[in-house]
């Protein structure tokens, strides 16, 4: 067994979090190391290119008004992409297709809606903005649905426009003031489909850290980060037997990770969160084909059921050619059983109701029966977003990711709280320098 006493911190984990967190403490000058066992960084933000068409791991969307444009402007990233148009889609109810209520003109004309119905959405779109998430956060989605909206049909679109900004179809046990912050921000400046897929964040991310001086080391598994030895100093034992020594460890993976890596009372209080959170899962079918067979039909959403239907690529740079990148999914419910045939059934449908035909233009397909959209369920019974864990688990040990903190669903909630780890690192690192004797730069 080896010791090293190099870097001031220690990141395991090389997804957004993780590379967010590297980036954002390297420049400030402090030495960190990154380790992500798999062979490549990026996690669920991967982009995999077939045939030229750019997948993403399912559909993926980044908010603008939210965490990460923030972050990822701190880090010097500007985001290429484009922002999909909110008219011309359609809401699929009994599998009838109806203009989907993206603008006050489609709102006029759809018969999704009756003129009862229209007027109340038209009512409830103009406070929603408005509207306080704070008083839902600890009761449900449902119970949200129920008190604003008052028509059947209004609490039908209402609730699949939570799915669709949320990935969530846990209508009970979702945080209802944390769907409201998320629809709002939806609502307020839309999203972005990037060219080129997310693998464009990944590896802005990837050089922002390298430029920061962050040491990033891929295939490598880390064991365990031990209790605090020598006066609070941390020690991060890799496979190999190699310990390494350091002020800070951010834990930048999934619950279930942390807690294996945890040690003493650290461990035991992400066992707990491993063991409370409920994973947010969605089934995809993602499809690279050579052509549309009804061009002008770009997007899709189930009202009645909880299935989404988009081109991603007619916004975004993601095809070679006149070629289309469509992404459909189901949001799965975290309480039914799985059943995957019948998952894909549904979503080889649901295309076919929008696009007829179009598996005679496949070029490549790839069905993931589970894909991971966050690792824990905001709930209303954890008191909303106030409810996740904090980002410090003990002085020294700290954790990132998209179930840490009170800020942002999804990526967001990722980048959020990478942040904060990376301000709790620099502060305890600054805190030890102050306590060094001079000429020491500091006491890990």
């Amino acid at each position: 067994m080896s010791t090293e006493h190099t870097p001031d911190v220690v990141v395991i984990g090389g997804g957004i979090a993780g590379l967010s967190a590297a980036a954002l403490i390297g420049r400030r000058g402090r030495r960190v190391r990154l380790f992500e066992k798999a062979g490549f960084v990026g996690g669920r933000a991967v982009t995999q290119v077939k045939n030229g068409f750019s997948f993403n791991v399912g559909p993926h969307a980044l908010y603008r008004d939210a965490a990460g444009i923030r972050v990822l402007a701190e880090l010097g990233v500007t985001p290429r992409g484009a922002v999909p148009r909110t008219g011309g889609g359609h809401a699929m109810l009994g599998g009838v297709g109806h203009a989907f209520p993206g603008g006050p003109r489609e709102l006029l004309m759809t018969r999704l809606l009756t003129f009862r119905g229209k007027l109340e959405v038209a009512r409830l779109l103009g406070r929603l903005s408005a509207l306080d998430p704070g008083p839902w956060q600890a009761r449900t989605v449902g119970e949200w649905l129920a008190s604003v909206a008052h028509a059947g049909e209004v609490r039908l679109l209402l609730g699949a426009l939570v799915r669709l900004a949320t990935y969530v179809n846990a209508p009970d046990l979702m945080s209802g003031g944390a769907a409201l912050e998320q629809v709002q921000r939806a609502l307020a400046k839309s999203v972005l489909y990037l060219d080129g897929g997310w693998q464009q964040l990944v590896d802005a991310l990837r050089a922002a850290a390298i430029t920061a001086g962050v040491t990033i080391e891929t295939g490598v598994r880390v064991d365990a980060v031990e209790e605090p030895v020598d006066g609070g100093t941390r020690v991060v034992r890799l496979a190999d037997g190699t310990c390494l020594r350091c002020t800070s460890a951010i834990l930048a993976v999934a619950p279930e990770d942390a807690a294996r890596l945890g040690a003493g009372a650290a461990r035991a209080l992400l066992e707990r969160c491993s063991r409370d959170a409920i994973g947010v899962r969605a089934a995809c079918l993602d499809l690279a084909l050579d052509a549309l067979p009804a061009p002008r039909t770009t997007f899709g959403l189930g009202i009645d059921t909880p299935l989404y239907f988009s081109v991603h690529s007619a916004v975004a740079d993601l095809t070679p050619g006149r070629g289309a990148l469509v992404h459909v999914a189901k949001y799965l419910d975290p309480l039914a059983p799985e059943d995957a045939a019948r998952d894909l059934a549904e979503l080889e449908a649901f295309t076919d109701l929008l696009q007829p035909g179009w598996r005679a233009h496949v070029v490549h397909r790839r069905f993931l029966p589970r894909m991971t959209v966050s690792h824990a369920l905001v709930t209303a019974r954890g008191g909303g977003l106030a409810g996740r864990p904090g980002p410090e688990i003990e002085p020294g040990l700290y954790v990132a990711g998209d179930w840490v903190g009170a800020e942002g669903l999804l990526a967001d909630g990722s980048f959020a709280s990478a942040r904060r780890a990376a301000e709790l690192c620099l502060a305890r690192i600054a805190g030890a320098t102050v306590r060094t004797a001079p000429g020491l730069s500091h006491s890990a």
